[in-house]
């Protein structure tokens, strides 16, 4: 049943809420040191022209440079945290934007970095090296720059981008603002009457209930909202579109989706070889529809049916046995493994469980080499945050091994190696539970059922974002505005082809849906979420089957950080990712998942 109450900040026991004290003792001290940034920042430019001076200078300066700025992501991380558990709260909203402008400054006054490296040339660096072993870490990052030498601007320019690093961010914090702060939904009313606060902190819980006249009434009342600002909403979107295409143009690549993928030496046929197998496997999602239709026992499946349990008698999954479990699921990659994960959560307290009154939307995990991997959701005592709080942590390890691992160049992993860790926990707790023979039925529906809701976000929602995301940065390429109707118009075509006839499309709630996540503003993020969870199928299952050495590959590729590109740190474990074979083995995954269902649901 859905939250009757949902707690204001100040309510929630510590106990379940995320460590700041271990980031700062308070916001007293973490003001003390934005200051102390600020004035140091003069410091770190005066290394500005000094590179060239000798290989013992140059390891100096990125010492430096370095160290700052781990410094400063601490001090942005402590605030954006602060600020996601209660966007009402004014005080932690202005740190955030203290922090930005912080980061902006940095970002302009490291900005002659990569051009002086640049000017040195390859040979030299190559030379000192040799000579001075503190820059011999360096080799991958320096061939990538030298990889990346055309897209480099002069110093000047690089300094411009920098600076406007803070301005960039306008339409994000725009959108947060206006939906998970000023946004206020209307409470769904229950059969008997009572109210159900919907937020972005129960949303998800409200959509997974028993009862189809709430189901219903909280999709259409939460997407009414965003319907409502649906022109502020996607002005918004289409700036933050300009501004990566403005990049684009200043760093001289044809289109944005060459720019996002050679960050991580992706190439375009990875993005398109995704969308067409995609488009090709639809047919399974029909089939899915049909099954659940079944299992429900209703007429049409509808949008706001996609999330309703087909099992009525799942026991509550308390937020200490979602740990419980998760770590011994895991436990094939080492008891210290499962260990670390346990001392997290009980007692590290690098998770903010439940949710509270202006907590953001959704789950994150986010921490710097200088603080725990800290997470952020709402846990709803059921198999779907289960998922969720799996997910995370898989994020969260990834995060920690890097860090425990690799020197700071290398502390941070891309986006496209990172959903890979996170669906790979999923893919290891649903196996788990799925075989136990303990489990009662009930709850293994509720397992398949979070597995098909995880699959239905990385296999159906995100690359069918993916084709508006590119259609998108496509008009604004050539010139064509954005406008909030054609927008929707188009999405809704996208998901009437992914649902099929066996679903029924809402068009504008369904339409509107690129207004719901944040991930866009983060562009070609979410075809990675799809790719993300094909490695981690191929990943988990050589695990679970025992191929040889293969735990001990996994867990490389987590200590690897970003020293490797992404491609090449996973086939390293295992997978191919260029190919589109690891996306055709996770449909048949999901294929045995449908029938699995169908099975303890209609047979």
């Amino acid at each position: 049943m859905a939250l009757v109450h949902l707690p204001a900040r100040d309510e929630v026991d510590p106990r379940y809420t995320w460590n700041d004290a271990s980031v700062y003792p308070g916001v007293v001290e973490w003001t003390a040191e934005l200051a102390t940034l600020a004035d140091e920042l003069d410091t770190i430019r005066r290394w500005g022209g000094r590179l060239a001076e000798g290989p013992a200078v140059l390891a100096d300066a990125l010492a430096a440079v370095e160290a700052f700025s781990q410094r400063v992501a601490k001090a942005y991380m402590y605030a954006a945290v602060g600020e996601s558990v209660d966007t009402t709260n004014q005080a932690a909203a202005e740190r955030v934007g203290r922090a930005a402008n912080l980061n902006g400054l940095t970002a302009g006054a490291l900005a002659f970095v990569e051009p002086e490296l640049l000017a040195l040339g390859r040979e030299q660096l190559i030379e000192w090296q040799a000579q001075e072993p503190r820059l011999a870490v360096y080799a991958h990052y320096f061939d990538d720059l030298f990889r990346r030498q055309a897209h480099v601007r002069s110093p000047e320019v690089e300094e411009v981008l920098g600076l406007a690093a803070d301005v960039f961010a306008g339409p994000y914090n725009t959108f947060s603002k206006l939906t998970d702060c000023d946004s206020q939904f209307p409470p769904v009313v229950a059969a008997d009457g009572g109210a159900l606060p919907l937020s972005q902190g129960t949303i998800d819980d409200l959509l997974t209930d028993s009862d189809r006249d709430i189901r219903r009434a909280a999709w259409e009342q939460y997407h009414d909202q965003y319907l409502a600002y649906k022109n502020t909403l996607a002005a918004n979107l289409s700036t933050s579109i300009k501004q990566n295409v403005l990049n684009m143009r200043v760093r001289r690549f044809p289109s944005t989706l060459e720019m996002a993928l050679f960050a991580d030496n992706i190439s375009a046929e990875v993005f398109h070889n995704l969308l067409d197998t995609f488009r090709r496997h639809r047919p399974v999602w029909h089939r899915y529809w049909s099954v659940r239709r079944r299992a429900l026992g209703i007429d049409s499946h509808h949008t706001y049916d996609v999330w309703a349990p087909v099992a009525s008698d799942v026991p509550p999954i308390p937020y200490e046995q979602a740990v419980e479990w998760i770590s011994q699921a895991l436990s094939p990659l080492g008891e210290e493994y499962a260990a670390t994960i346990r001392r997290g959560c009980l007692e590290e307290r690098w998770v903010d469980v439940f949710p509270n009154r202006g907590k953001m939307a959704g789950a994150f995990s986010a921490g710097t080499q200088l603080t725990y991997p800290f997470i952020v959701m709402s846990y709803t005592n059921d198999a779907i945050s289960l998922g969720t709080l799996a997910h995370e942590l898989g994020h969260s390890m990834h995060s920690l091994l890097s860090w425990q691992n690799q020197p700071p160049v290398y502390g941070n992993y891309s986006l496209f190696a990172a959903e890979v860790a996170s669906n790979f926990h999923q893919a290891m707790l649903r196996a788990y539970l799925l075989e136990r023979d303990d489990v009662p039925k009930g709850l293994k529906i509720a397992v398949l059922q979070e597995a098909m809701a995880n699959f239905h976000r990385y296999f159906l929602e995100m690359p069918t974002l993916a084709l508006f995301e590119w259609e998108m940065h496509q008009r604004v390429e050539r010139g064509e505005g954005l406008v909030a109707d054609s927008m929707i118009d188009y999405l809704a075509d996208l998901f009437a082809e992914a649902y099929g006839d066996e679903a029924v499309v809402d068009r504008p709630r369904d339409g509107i849906r690129w207004a719901t996540f944040s991930h866009l503003y983060s562009d070609y993020y979410v075809y990675q979420y799809a790719t993300g969870i094909s490695g981690a199928n191929a990943l988990a299952w050589r695990v679970l089957d025992g191929v040889p050495g293969a735990a001990e590959a996994y867990l490389g590729f987590l200590k690897s950080g970003g020293s490797k590109y992404p491609l090449e740190a996973l086939k390293t474990a295992g997978v191919d990712l260029s190919t589109p074979e690891p996306v055709e083995a996770a449909f048949r995954v999901l294929v045995g998942l449908i029938e699995q269902l169908d099975q303890l649901t209609n047979g």
